[in-house]
């Protein structure tokens, strides 16, 4: 497999006006090409499996969604992209308006992908389901303390919680969810209420957010379940466990992974053969058990792992959602401070 390595923004800009890209020549009908957000030993075992069993050699690029869709606008009708494969929801909502992709029918992929997990109009698929959920310090919290994310604005979390920035697509998602089901002010008071009850200024991602409650900087976050996943398998006596929110309201928070058929993908439906394998049971148990997430087939279990982890009732909201709000949720956190 011969792989195309990361292509920053600059780097796209300077293609485009080069007209010189890096990874387009023509390829054979038995070679894809996809861009992916995903991280490399994330994604190749997966690109690999289905190497073996097809014989299609899969080349790929990654980088951040926002520039592998810069990309794919700049290169327009000569893009090697047959698929987009990435993570949020709001990314992929993105992508679709910038409409770089194109609508898929596929019976296979009707049935393994629940609606709320599918663009309304088949634009993109789910290939993993996230949690996002309160994650607090065995130590200094007594779950029965804990029921949702709006309870964390109440006073008696005050200086005891910590958040990942607001910069990141993860919350800004589960912001706009908030907004879909509590209107926009409420959930204005409940972001508010978060930002009084910060012990500390917010973190850059979710593990260095879980090793400052470790550290007694706060006591309560919240964070995705695999970050939670990765940290317990280095160290399986981390005082820290997650707690399911929502369980009597709403639901847990979730959010996807998943691919898309590009616009103008020189090869549509060998592209939608593979995003239809991924979402099968083999490629199921494959992605989630690396990635530790969820299936999105409702047929195949978690890993064994994340089972351990306990069962919970997941928000059943369409997750475009996560990008129809994405611009109304950025405001409202800046409103209330969030940054």
């Amino acid at each position: 497999m011969r792989v195309c390595w990361r292509v920053g923004v600059m780097a796209v800009a300077l293609v485009a006006l080069s007209g010189l890209w890096g990874c387009s020549e023509p390829t054979s009908d038995n070679e894809l090409v996809v861009y992916t957000s995903r991280n490399d030993h994330l994604i190749k075992p997966v690109f690999d499996a289905y190497t073996e069993e097809t014989g299609i050699t899969i080349r790929y690029i990654t980088d951040n969604a926002s520039a592998l869709a810069a990309r794919i606008q700049a290169e327009g009708e000569r893009t090697p992209a047959d698929l987009l494969i990435t993570v949020d929801a709001g990314n992929l909502w993105n992508a679709a308006q910038m409409e770089l992709l194109q609508p898929v029918e596929s019976v296979v992929l009707d049935a393994n992908v629940p609606d709320s997990f599918t663009d309304p109009n088949k634009l993109w698929f789910g290939l993993t389901k996230r949690a996002r959920t309160i994650v607090y310090s065995t130590e200094r919290v007594n779950p029965d303390e804990l029921s949702s994310y709006e309870a964390l604005a109440e006073p008696e979390w005050k200086g005891r919680l910590c958040l990942r920035t607001s910069k990141k697509v993860y919350n800004q998602s589960l912001v706009a969810t908030m907004i879909e089901r509590l209107g926009t002010e409420k959930a204005e008071q409940v972001v508010s209420g978060w930002v009084g009850n910060l012990a500390t200024d917010v973190f850059s991602n979710d593990t260095a957010l879980m090793e400052a409650i470790v550290a007694g900087q706060c006591d309560v976050g919240i964070v995705n379940t695999y970050y939670y996943g990765r940290m317990k398998r280095d160290n399986a006596q981390l005082p820290l466990s997650l707690f399911w929110a929502n369980q009597d309201v709403s639901g847990v928070h979730i959010n996807i992974s998943g691919g898309a058929v590009t616009k103008y993908a020189p090869h549509p439906e060998q592209a939608k053969a593979l995003l239809e394998w991924m979402t099968r049971p083999e490629a199921q148990h494959l992605l989630a058990e690396i990635n530790l997430e969820y299936p999105v087939n409702p047929s195949v279990e978690p890993a064994e792992e994340v089972k351990s982890w306990g069962e919970f009732r997941e928000d059943d909201l369409n997750v475009s959602v996560a990008g129809a709000l994405q611009v109304e949720a950025v405001k409202l956190m800046d409103r209330a401070g969030y940054r």
